[in-house]
């Protein structure tokens, strides 16, 4: 179970995230959007989304330098393992409630709000229970490892080790299989994530208006009757019966 869960599901949402993002750019390109509903509701909107992005921003930030940075660089640079543990936490609890604060304002406004809900599909609700839950399993995690402290739930031993060792394809199993309940549970919902992304809004994540940048002007002018450019009125019969025709009739 241990070679499946650690040594092989990792590459499997991979392959999914992957040939999924592929599949959605080929083939469903008009659906590649945030399905946006500012139109219907956008006081919530300005409070929860800025929320959610920038807590998340902060969110991903402090995965890559916890999974990736081994605890040999952070000891050499004179970092102290209280001083990392002491910011991580600090900084981890701030952008984890920010993010999960965001994304309740975010769904509650997605259900009280008539026109957004009726825009809610299956598909969005799906995402939104594994996103939640990878939030606060995430959460979860930060609190246990304050309780127990962090000789006994120090997921640089266990999970980085083992985060590292699947990019040279020699997945460190033992390394993950030690580490804390609460990091698989919060591993397998983030697995899951990936998986379900390229087939859900997040899939926006991928991609930044960079054509925007480059595009002409678009210049707005408007032309006067009877000016430069305009077509002469053709000869005919004089327009009757109506104002709005005699108005015609007359320029």
């Amino acid at each position: 179970m241990s070679a499946a869960l650690w040594g092989v599901l990792p590459y499997l949402a991979v392959v999914i995230l992957l040939s999924g993002t592929i599949w959605r750019y080929r083939y469903d390109k008009f659906g590649w959007t945030t399905r946006s509903s500012q139109l219907y509701e956008s006081r919530l909107l300005r409070i929860g989304s800025p929320m959610f992005h920038f807590g998340l921003l902060v969110v991903v930030v402090g995965h890559v330098v916890g999974l990736l940075v081994p605890e040999s660089w952070t000891r050499t640079f004179g970092v102290s393992d209280e001083f990392y543990h002491g910011n991580a936490l600090f900084w981890g609890s701030i952008a984890g409630i920010c993010t999960l604060a965001g994304i309740v304002i975010l769904i509650y406004r997605r259900r009280t709000t008539g026109p957004v809900f009726m825009a809610t599909t299956t598909n969005d609700k799906v995402m939104y229970v594994v996103l939640v839950a990878a939030l606060v399993l995430g959460l979860w995690t930060t609190v246990v490892a304050v309780y127990q402290g962090h000789d006994t739930a120090d997921y640089r031993e266990t999970v980085s080790p083992w985060f590292r060792s699947l990019f040279r394809l020699q997945p460190d199993v033992d390394a993950m299989a030690a580490a804390p309940v609460q990091f698989h549970i919060h591993a397998l919902v983030g697995l899951l994530l990936f998986a379900i992304w390229p087939f859900t809004r997040l899939v926006h994540a991928f991609t930044a208006p960079l054509h925007y940048l480059f595009r002409p002007y678009i210049v707005y002018r408007s032309r006067d009757v009877g000016g430069a450019g305009a077509r002469p009125v053709r000869p005919g019969w004089s327009p009757v019966g109506t104002a709005d025709r005699e108005r015609g009739g007359r320029r």
